[in-house]
């Protein structure tokens, strides 16, 4: 299957797309890389451009800091997704069929589809576990939300709490129950890895597919409960 996933130019997530030269792709593609192995925290423009062979002026160009750099990132992953889902559940009629796949894609490592974007996938992926919770757990979130630029992940969430209406019209907390099963997606594989006694999973017991089945119970439960 051959896709291309793009981000519409949007002045208020990057000053200029990235995707529209080679400079700005390749600030992409090795700031995916270097932010994976070194964590947000201490990643910076001056280190990426040290990677790319360039200045952090021409960064800034691109992006006016590494917060809106993050944002982006996720944008990507989580357009991504939606389109993943939307190519999964094209023909499935049955919502806990539908609600299956979405746990298995919400849990399971990107598709290895044939694209243009030329995207460390595993690398994005590493990036939204470790470090997406700090793009909204800031002082300015309602300011960043003002700008919409939150609206691929609550449009997942939205289709996400559609399907869970579909299984049960009856539910009231469709929204609520989508979104922490999409955070639930991102933490408890954190805990995993590193702080295992959070979950039920980490240590000898380690085992991502086991976050799957976890979130299955907890959906059907929620949803047969009502």
């Amino acid at each position: 299957m051959n896709l291309q996933i793009s981000i519409q130019p949007n002045l208020k997530l990057a000053l200029r797309d990235p995707e529209g030269s080679a400079l700005g792709r390749k600030i992409i593609r090795e700031c995916i890389k270097l932010m994976s192995t070194l964590g947000y925290e201490q990643f910076t423009f001056k280190k990426l451009a040290e990677v790319i062979d360039s200045t952090e002026a021409s960064i800034y160009r691109y992006f006016e800091n590494k917060h809106r750099l993050l944002l982006y990132f996720l944008t990507w992953y989580w357009n991504y997704v939606e389109y993943q889902c939307m190519v999964s559940l094209h023909n499935l009629n049955d919502p806990s069929v539908k609600i299956k796949k979405i746990i298995e894609i919400l849990t399971g490592s990107l598709p290895s589809w044939s694209d243009t974007s030329d995207i460390d996938k595993a690398a994005l992926q590493e990036i939204v576990i470790a470090e997406s919770s700090k793009a909204y757990l800031t002082k300015e979130v309602d300011d960043i939300n003002s700008l919409q630029l939150f609206k691929p992940y609550k449009d997942l969430c939205r289709h996400i709490a559609q399907i869970f209406s579909e299984y049960n019209p009856q539910y009231p907390y469709t929204h609520s129950l989508a979104s922490t099963v999409m955070e639930a997606s991102q933490f408890q594989p954190y805990f995993m890895e590193h702080l295992p006694s959070l979950t039920d999973f980490g240590g000898e017991k380690r085992n991502s597919k086991k976050v799957g089945e976890f979130l299955e119970n907890l959906v059907f439960a929620s949803l047969r409960k009502s």
